[in-house]
């Protein structure tokens, strides 16, 4: 199986790292890709150019090479959208499960995602829980999908709806920024070459 686990690491941090970790050794994946959006199509721009998060999740993931690095959406132009991503990982691994890994948050808005119907033909969706969150109430399209048997997501392309908790660390890219911009310190929550690279370039200064 191979888990796809997609953010615009603005920046980068343990709180994503852990869980990709975490996520990579439950479902024993063969790989696990880290694709970096780089034009989100439904949320505010990222605050770093697309070059240098890609520089700070290529130091991140240096240690962990069965964590690849897919930047596949920072070739495309436009506006980067999950189903032209699993659809050329679909052609890519033909016979080969994939797992789309989605934060509840992210979840509760996916029918606004672009040909989001789509994309349950090509992958199945593990939405992601902290072990103390409410599982969400979901509409008739997913309840109909909904999987309590991770042996399903294996034996399967695609197409199951599956909900997995993973550790809670409350870190957010968005308190990293502030904190930066504030002169405060952001060592410990995300790697240190991550840091170095923030400081060096003057990232998210105010």
């Amino acid at each position: 199986m191979i888990g796809v686990f997609g953010g615009t690491f603005d920046p980068v941090h343990y709180g994503h790292l852990r869980a990709v970790l975490e996520l990579n050794a439950v479902f024993n994946l063969s790989q696990m890709r880290m694709v970096l959006c780089a034009r989100p199509a439904h949320r505010e721009q990222p605050k770093a150019g697309v070059h240098h998060r890609l520089a700070m999740l290529r130091m991140a993931l240096a240690n962990h090479p069965h964590l690849i690095l897919d930047d596949q959406e920072c070739q495309r132009e436009g506006s980067s959208y999950t189903v032209d991503t699993l659809s050329a990982l679909r052609m890519a691994y033909p016979s080969m499960p994939l797992l789309l890994f989605v934060g509840s948050d992210a979840f509760s808005g996916f029918e606004g995602w672009h040909r989001w119907q789509y994309i349950v033909e090509l992958a199945h969706i593990v939405v992601v829980n902290r072990p103390a969150s409410t599982r969400l109430s979901v509409g008739s399209f997913f309840e109909s999908r909904i999987t309590n048997n991770a042996l399903n997501l294996r034996e399967n392309l695609a197409g199951s709806v599956f909900f997995q908790n993973v550790t809670g660390l409350t870190i957010s890219s968005t308190a990293i920024r502030y904190m930066i911009a504030t002169a405060q310190d952001p060592s410990f929550l995300l790697p240190d070459a991550v840091v170095a690279y923030i400081n060096d370039v003057g990232l998210y200064q105010s």
